[in-house]
């Protein structure tokens, strides 16, 4: 295969895909995300009640919610090796297990150490659909919708996030109930899963070209665009069918583990998930009820979900990496403002407390319906395929480290610091962050996986370095 060549676009154009049958896929492997997102976010409202059944004090608070956590970190990093070798679908089904195993332990949890081990076995489906089902998914659609594809898995964590908060306001201090009710989406999941077919390119990938055009074909709408497609895979596929950990420190794939590792890196050093699970026990120590609280951060995810919704359609509008240099600037603008509002006491005045729910509101559906939209969309797309199971791993491994560490440290951190610097230092870090999108994360809208891949072999992945090919043309 030569390096240079690229691949054509003869598949995107003769696909007519059967955009219902790939709506359908997405949506049913989608479903981990919403585990994913209930199992995350039931915790910042269980707290409230666990707090006062065990005594929980700020450490073990921090470590009730990091223990899911800390399981992802295994979950994430596990599940890309044998993705690649026993294949996308059958590990999307272990999610589902897991999931269902972890909610029932975590409904029974007798003490907190039983209820530590049953997130911590949460954790490790969590991690693994954060890894695979984006993967699985942008794998089966066509380009010219595999962002909104894809996103579906970020829509259904933001709404899985949203039915934990409005499920913890109906049950009240009823955390078991809380916890169990999970265990439905995953048995769904696991029964919808039956119906869904292998990944066409993992199975190219391992020489298995017949089952993957018999998918084509049924997805695609037609038998030469589905040949086409094949086609353009096996320019990538031909090499190496299944890479090894250390191929992921090649030079010229390097450029894309900076971006999906950095892109997971800020996602959570920014502040996002660090607010969803402890916004309810920020906003009662600023004077607000429990159910105040519970109610005031539902609301503020109802945005989320909303503002997914838009983006999920805006990435294959504008861009992923113009979407989030939309995004992020008002995203620190509401840090700003909730950093004033909480100095000295914090807010004193019914206005100040409910012009704190709103700057709240305005950050979460900011930083999360922009980070949030693109973070697993983008570790999707920019790996190459002969190590896409792995690097998406390494992606995935890199939002849940910082993601622990953030979950450890943010109670701690606002009462060393207090909410205003905490909240500014977010703000800073979002700064940063922005530097990042502009110069190093790329475009990759229209473009086929396999586009992507051929960029990064020719050294023209990063935004400068197409500005420097450009200019040299000129």
């Amino acid at each position: 295969m030569s390096a240079v060549t690229s691949p054509s676009s003869g598949a995107a154009a003769l696909a007519t895909p059967r955009t219902g049958i790939v709506v359908g896929i997405a949506t049913i492997a989608g479903l981990g995300g919403l585990l994913f997102g209930y199992d995350t976010g039931v915790i910042g409202v269980a707290l409230l009640g666990l707090g006062r059944q065990f005594a929980l004090d700020d450490t073990t608070k921090q470590l009730v919610t990091g223990a899911i956590i800390f399981g992802a970190l295994f979950g994430c990093l596990g599940t890309g090796p044998f993705s690649d070798r026993l294949g996308r679908r059958r590990m999307v089904i272990f999610v589902g297990i897991v999931f269902a195993l972890g909610s029932i332990a975590s409904a029974l949890a007798p003490s907190v150490g039983w209820l530590i081990a049953a997130r911590f076995i949460l954790g490790l489906s969590a991690g693994s659909s954060t890894q695979i089902i984006p993967v699985y998914i942008a794998e089966v659609a066509p380009p010219k919708h595999r962002g909104k594809m894809v996103v579906l898995f970020q829509f259904m964590i933001v709404f899985g996030i949203t039915v934990a908060y409005f499920t913890g306001f109906a049950f009240g201090e009823h955390w078991r109930w809380m916890f169990g009710l999970g265990l439905i989406p995953a048995l769904v999941l696991l029964a919808g899963m039956a119906f869904l077919p292998e990944s066409p390119r993992w199975l190219v990938a391992e020489k298995r070209q017949a089952e993957a055009l018999k998918i084509l074909e049924r997805i695609r709408g037609n038998e030469a665009a589905a040949r086409a497609e094949i086609t353009e895979i096996e320019t990538v596929s031909e090499d190496v069918p299944s890479g090894s950990w250390k191929d992921l420190a090649k030079p010229w794939v390097r450029p894309a583990i900076i971006v999906g590792a950095g892109i997971s890196m800020f996602s959570q050093i920014t502040g996002n998930n660090a607010l969803i699970y402890y916004a309810p026990t920020i906003l009662t120590k600023a004077g607000f009820s429990d159910q105040a609280a519970v109610l005031g951060t539902g609301l503020s995810t109802i945005l989320v979900v909303v503002m997914t919704v838009i983006g999920s359609f805006l990435v294959d509008k504008i861009g992923r990496r113009t979407y989030l240099l939309w995004m992020i600037p008002g995203s620190i603008v509401a840090l700003l403002v909730m950093g004033y509002l909480f100095q000295g006491a914090g807010p004193q005045t019914d206005f100040s407390r409910w012009l704190a729910v709103a700057s709240l509101a305005a950050y979460m559906m900011l930083n999360c319906g922009g980070f949030g939209v693109c973070i697993w969309l983008i570790n999707a797309e920019v790996y190459p395929l002969f190590v896409r199971g792995k690097g998406a791993s390494l992606g995935s491994f890199s939002h849940w480290i910082f993601d622990l560490i953030v979950t450890l440290t943010t109670l701690s951190l606002v009462t060393w610091l207090g909410a205003t610097h905490t909240f500014w230092l977010y703000a800073a870090i979002s700064v940063v962050s922005l530097l990042f999108i502009y110069f190093l994360v790329p475009e990759t809208m229209g473009k086929s996986l396999e586009e992507i891949e051929h960029e990064l072999r020719e050294h023209r992945f990063f935004p400068y370095q197409k500005k420097r090919l450009a200019a040299a043309k000129a």
